[in-house]
């Protein structure tokens, strides 16, 4: 599907595509494009959009490159659907003198938020760069998004795990804590290969002097460059953070389901312990010998029993003592 928008103002309004409004647009989207889609915008534009394939190479070099007069960024982005797994996909950004081309075979909330966005709010895109910086600036706000809202569910599995009052043997409350645990560090992993491609990308941009296409950060463009930049380090030194207590609740959701089952084998064996003496003596006087002296007693019954509870009693209170029950 191809979405084109262009300045109104100073606001960006979606096109009109039924006749040919390719050029006048400041920023084209190709979401998930059909081959005919991608021909027409070659033909209005005269550059040649990357393949799917090729955008899912991983070397620096098809992923940044010029060609033709245009500049071809491609960044790792993070799409979370509602009641959906987040995923992550490639995003091409094709850099044109007076407008910006965006290639994606999924869904990334941060483009259309930031087509909303400048809808509703003043802003200043009047180069393909100008686009750039402002769309880059959308995806790194999702990402830090997402890294506030896990830490959140961070704390949360943190009182999860460690709250005093959870009864014991609720094994399966462990089993899903695992599945989100395992959930939190697929995410993370997902916003940190982000944050690193996009960290690559606006180092190149920021470093680059001038070319001779022109496709370069003007003085008032790089500071806006260098900032993001430095939120994207920002954002990677905590996704680094939260990795490790991810980590950590792991090892300690481990530790407690070990400890789970340590109870039970205690309980276990305390149980057969306890019952060791008595089984004794019924065993003793189980045997069918002739010359058994007890077998005469008329107290010889409630003797055996009297013993069998005694010698059951007296392992319990001593480990009540102990503290081990």
């Amino acid at each position: 599907m191809i979405s084109a928008f262009a300045m109104r103002g100073n606001r960006l309004q979606r096109l009109d595509l039924s006749g040919d409004h390719l050029k006048d647009a400041v920023w084209i989207d190709l979401d998930c494009p059909t081959e005919a889609e991608e021909d027409a915008v070659e033909a209005a534009l005269g550059i040649d959009i990357p393949t799917h394939d090729d955008m899912q190479e991983i070397e620096v070099s098809s992923r940044i490159y010029r060609e033709a007069g245009a500049l071809f960024l491609t960044a790792q982005v993070v799409a979370s659907p509602e009641m959906r797994e987040t995923e992550i996909g490639p995003v091409t950004f094709v850099v044109l003198p007076h407008r910006l081309v965006t290639v994606h075979y999924h869904h990334p909330g941060s483009l259309r938020h930031f087509a909303d966005w400048a809808a509703r709010h003043d802003t200043t895109v009047e180069s393909g760069l100008d686009a750039l910086l402002a769309m880059l600036e959308a995806v790194v706000d999702r990402l830090a998004d997402i890294l506030e809202g896990e830490a959140r569910k961070h704390d949360a599995l943190t009182k999860a795990i460690f709250a005093a009052h959870r009864p014991a043997g609720k094994s399966e409350t462990l089993a899903v804590v695992l599945q989100r645990i395992g959930r939190a560090e697929d995410l993370n992993g997902k916003v940190s290969e982000s944050l690193g491609t996009l960290q690559r990308l606006l180092g190149y941009l920021t470093v680059t002097s001038e070319h001779p296409d022109g496709l370069t950060l003007s003085a008032g463009e790089k500071p806006v460059a260098r900032t993001l930049l430095q939120d994207v380090r920002s954002l990677r030194d905590a996704a680094q953070a939260q990795s490790e207590k991810v980590r950590f609740l792991l090892d300690a959701t481990l530790g407690v389901i070990n400890i789970r089952q340590s109870d039970v084998i205690k309980i276990f064996s305390v149980v057969a312990f306890v019952f060791l003496p008595p089984t004794l003596i019924a065993s003793i006087y189980g045997m069918n010998f002739t010359h058994m002296p007890e077998l005469a007693w008329p107290w010889g019954y409630p003797m055996a029993l009297g013993l069998m509870v005694i010698s059951a009693l007296v392992p319990w209170l001593v480990f009540r003592w102990k503290k081990w029950l």
